[in-house]
């Protein structure tokens, strides 16, 4: 079977489902619009899944926003395209999230390819918004192993965007008025471990 009809047989499913069995939800969702909770920013990766590793969402639940390596770049009002500040602001300004996650990986590529240099035409500049990350790393784990250094610079990386986030005029208002909370969130694939961050002890913990 070509994996394209493997996920149309899987549209099929879904069909039945939401336009045979449960109707009513895709059509309380056309007539009120959505109203998500969350605006989770993940990474593009195939193996870090939110529908899949979150298996209890439902539609119209989770804002959803998918990059290389999960980045929040830095606000700017430039001419150029800004696909992830968009979703940002769209999901803040109009849809109103009480939640931004930041949905980070261990074995994330893109965040090798900014240790080792490796990146692109567009990944390697991409990239560069977690590159004080890197710097920080190389100091802090200077006698470290490649492997090591990457795991340490996934994490590191996310708190950059975090600090990015509040580079945003209404986002930093929002969490100033306690009506948006932050997050940054770490799934081990070795451990099947969640880890989230905590801004006191600069550190990650374990949620689940």
């Amino acid at each position: 079977m070509r994996h394209t009809d493997k996920l149309i047989q899987g549209f099929s499913r879904f069909r039945r489902q939401y336009y045979e069995s449960d109707s009513h939800v895709i059509q309380d969702l056309v007539r009120k619009g959505q109203a998500p909770q969350t605006l989770m920013i993940a990474c593009s990766d195939s193996r870090v899944t939110p529908s899949a590793t979150f298996d209890d969402l439902s539609l119209g639940e989770i804002f959803m926003v998918r990059n290389v390596a999960n980045l929040v770049p830095p606000s700017e009002t430039d001419h150029h395209l800004h696909g992830t500040s968009a979703a940002i602001e769209f999901a803040v300004d109009i849809l109103e999230v009480e939640n931004i996650v930041i949905k980070g990986h261990s074995h994330c590529g893109g965040i090798r390819a900014l240790m080792t240099g490796e990146g692109g035409t567009f990944i390697g500049p991409w990239m560069n918004i977690a590159a004080q990350a890197r710097e920080k790393v190389l100091r802090e784990y200077a006698g470290a192993d490649l492997v090591t250094q990457i795991r340490a610079l996934e994490r590191a990386a996310m708190t950059v965007s975090l600090k990015n986030l509040l580079t945003f005029t209404r986002v930093r208002e929002r969490v100033e008025q306690g009506t948006l909370r932050l997050h940054a969130w770490y799934f081990d694939l070795d451990e099947g471990h969640l880890y989230g961050y905590e801004e006191e002890r600069d550190d990650f913990r374990l949620l689940a």
